[in-house]
């Protein structure tokens, strides 16, 4: 498992990959999945964290039902870019899916206001609270996430 970026992220992925995005909190990890074929992504589940080992675990039985190639994590940078705690956290959680022997290259995302724009979201359609509690909130992050990162692999494609 290695850190790379965007244009080689790209350039190391075939027509058949299968991207899962994480969206790394202190409490949960939520999980979406998404494809080159049609450039989605779609909201999967959300993980309530307890020991790593446990997490790790979960995060593994996923990667091998859906034949996941490479990871997309969220990067909770603050608005004006800046790096903070949440950064370092996150980039401690990778470095230890790597320890444990995961071996998928993945890209850090920015992943600034997905949270809101889910919440935004969910003002119109569903009571917040419910959301968190079932764990939706987290997952649609993490699929706004991915969405994103589709996008630009989208338009470097066709570019």
């Amino acid at each position: 498992m290695s850190r790379i970026e965007i244009d080689e992220f790209i350039k190391n992925l075939n027509k058949d990959a299968v991207l899962l995005c994480l969206d790394v909190g202190t409490k949960t990890i939520g999980l979406a999945t998404g494809n080159l074929t049609s450039y989605t992504g779609s909201s999967l589940k959300t993980i309530r964290r307890t020991k790593f080992s446990l997490d790790y675990k979960a995060l593994n039985d996923v990667i091998e039902d859906f034949n996941i190639t490479a990871l997309v994590i969220g990067y909770p940078l603050n608005m004006d870019g800046t790096e903070n705690r949440q950064c370092q956290s996150v980039r401690d959680f990778a470095r230890e899916l790597e320890n444990r022997g995961l071996r998928l290259p993945y890209l850090f995302w920015d992943e600034r206001l997905s949270t809101d724009s889910v919440d935004r979201y969910l003002d119109e359609s569903v009571s917040k609270r419910k959301a968190k509690e079932k764990g939706i909130v987290d997952a649609f992050a993490a699929q706004l996430i991915l969405e994103r990162v589709l996008n630009v692999i989208q338009e470097k494609h066709i570019a």
